[in-house]
């Protein structure tokens, strides 16, 4: 046996190197490599038969069995939508026809208001629109101002609802084709007729909604005529007639409608013997019942999706074995030679990446130093600012001790003043106390931790604040338990988070008629404390607790309040969470752990 040499020549196995020859087993397998690739390429291609037979048999049945089942379901909830909108009309004029205020503006002839009641009303039921007409048909009040002064004395709607004192429905096509459904009743004051009330039914909208769909939906009569449908030209007709009225268009025309060149003229739904999924329903209401079209093409289209890239699999898998094939003559002399270059590439990239690691190495130690020094003075620059918030609570309180001392002195009223001066000597040893406190915010510490009363902790809190409280008249209520409520804590930065929450609840509240600051202390498997007041509530939830970030005028605030709050609570092994109130405002909660879970977390 020989070797092809690629000048075309043959080579003798003797004259071959020994160490080209060392694993004989494995040339032997290399030799038998192209007959096994040849066999390999037939199974291929049996395979691929088989695969694309077998898959597309079952991905076929699965595809149509489930593009049956959401048809189905997407029939179910078109009928039950239309039969929700028609019931939630219908009770509508029930309603509206005892409203004391239009009856009293048809007995009145005083229709001054009852557009804007009428108004008000419509947004909240959603219909397309409400009239109401006098005696005579004249319309003498609606939701669409444009209709006032119209006189529908003969219409079905009216007449038929003066001649009876239920709720009557009628449902007839307007100048441009479409049909408008709406529900009307006689306004009564005792067995007196006052005018007419018509509620009329957004049907147009289960229309605008259907048109994105694949599918072709229609909705009929009891006698077959088609009042709803995503094809305007079938409307006023039998359904029969409709869809043999429908032209099928061209596979040119569905491709050109599919790349858009005609707009939206062009209609892009057709109906051709087993293309399509005819499904009838029955809508519960005086013989209604819907119709929808389904397409099998979106079947048709993904299973050869998947077949292709099986198809395109083994054509691969083909290549590469015809790759192989022609890859039969390799000369056993480089091989060494080969392995030599690569061993000598990989010793040069090693070589390479290992002075690459010491250098980013280097980088990467200066940059940590640069980093810490960073820190160090990003902490500098928060906790100055820190300080310079915290402090202007106090010198607030203290302003306002001034002034009423002041006008307490002026009334000879010294007894009282001296009190608003102790107070004030207090908030001068507070703001000391701090200031203390930049070593806490410099390090981390549980120097200055003890159990603290929740309950104490909130009075002197709420006595800081209670000029604001007083000035800004606020309704305060607190349910606090009798017994005490002890946490691991810092008293003073723990009053600082209450303050804190407090003060926002106060801006929250600027402006609002009702201002009502609750405060539940709660203790079970942790301490809550949750502040709700009745402002406008949080706007951007994510952005709550971010340094810097707030709502206020610029000059009311500099948004670190919640900021420090949250960091507080965070060291204190608890957390703050903010939330919009059901009843409106927004409502924030200390979470802390009680004394026994604290004590064994640090332990």
């Amino acid at each position: 046996m020989f070797w092809r040499h690629r000048s075309g020549g043959s080579v003798d196995p003797e004259t071959v190197p020994a160490a080209s020859l060392a694993g004989g087993a494995s040339d032997r397998v290399k030799l038998r490599l192209p007959w096994a690739v040849r066999v390999l390429i037939v199974l291929m291609i049996v395979a691929a038969i088989a695969a694309i037979w077998v898959v597309n048999i079952l991905l076929t049945e699965r595809l149509v069995e489930t593009t049956r089942q959401r048809a189905e379901l997407r029939q179910s909830l078109y009928g039950g939508a239309i039969l929700s909108e028609l019931q939630r009309n219908s009770v509508v004029p029930l309603l509206l026809s005892r409203d004391p205020t239009l009856i009293a503006a048809l007995n009145a002839k005083d229709f001054s208001t009852s557009s804007q009641r009428l108004i008000s009303y419509v947004d909240e039921i959603g219909a397309a629109s409400i009239r109401l007409l006098d005696m005579d048909g004249r319309t003498v009040a609606a939701t669409d101002r444009e209709q006032l002064g119209s006189n529908y004395a003969n219409s079905p709607f009216f007449t038929e609802a003066i001649d009876t004192t239920d709720t009557v429905f009628t449902i007839f096509p307007n100048e441009a084709g479409a049909y408008e459904a709406s529900f009307s009743r006689v306004v009564q004051d005792g067995v007196r007729q006052l005018g007419v009330l018509q509620v009329q039914v957004n049907l147009s909208q289960f229309e605008s909604r259907w048109r994105g769909t694949t599918a072709a939906v229609a909705v009929t009569d009891a006698g077959g005529t088609v009042i709803l449908s995503t094809e305007p030209r079938w409307r006023g007709k039998p359904l029969s007639e409709a869809i043999l009225r429908t032209s099928v268009p061209s596979a040119l025309d569905r491709a050109l409608a599919t790349t858009g060149a005609f707009g939206t003229d062009l209609d892009g739904r057709y109906f051709s013997g087993n293309a399509l999924i005819q499904l009838e329903t029955r809508v519960p209401f005086r013989g209604w019942r819907l119709v929808s079209f389904t397409t099998y093409e979106s079947v048709r289209e993904r299973v050869n999706g998947v077949l292709a890239l099986i198809i395109t699999g083994f054509a691969l898998l083909l290549a590469l074995g015809f790759y192989i094939l022609n890859r039969r003559s390799t000369l056993r002399s480089m091989l060494f030679q080969r392995e030599s270059v690569q061993l000598r590439r990989l010793n040069d990239r090693l070589s390479r990446e290992v002075a690459e690691r010491k250098r980013v190495q280097e980088e990467l130690k200066e940059t940590e130093q640069s980093l810490a020094q960073s820190s160090k003075l990003a902490a500098l620059g928060e906790m100055s600012a820190a300080v310079s918030h915290e402090l202007n609570q106090p010198l607030a309180a203290m302003k306002t001790y001034l002034a009423g001392a002041r006008l307490l002195l002026q009334r000879r009223r010294a007894d009282e003043a001296l009190s608003s001066f102790q107070r004030i000597d207090d908030l001068i040893d507070r703001m000391g106390a701090i200031t203390r406190q930049l070593k806490s915010y410099a390090r981390k510490g549980g120097d200055a931790f003890e159990e603290v009363d929740m309950r104490h902790a909130l009075s002197s809190a709420l006595t800081l604040m209670e000029p604001q409280l007083r000035q800004e008249q606020v309704q305060l209520s607190q349910i606090i338990p009798e017994t005490p409520v002890l946490v691991i804590a810092d008293r003073l930065r723990l009053e600082q988070v209450i303050i804190n929450l407090v003060r926002n609840a106060l801006d929250a509240m600027k402006g609002s008629e009702n201002r009502e600051l609750d405060i539940l202390l709660t203790q079970g498997e942790e301490v809550v404390l949750a502040v709700r007041d009745t402002g406008s509530g949080i706007n951007a939830p994510e952005k709550l607790f971010e340094p810097f970030y707030t709502t206020k005028k610029p000059g009311e605030g500099v948004g670190l309040g919640l900021a420090i709050s949250s960091g507080i609570v965070n060291d204190l092994g608890g957390r703050l969470t903010a939330r919009n109130a059901a009843k409106g405002g927004a409502v924030f909660e200390v979470r802390l752990p009680t004394v026994d879970i604290a004590m064994d977390a640090a332990e």
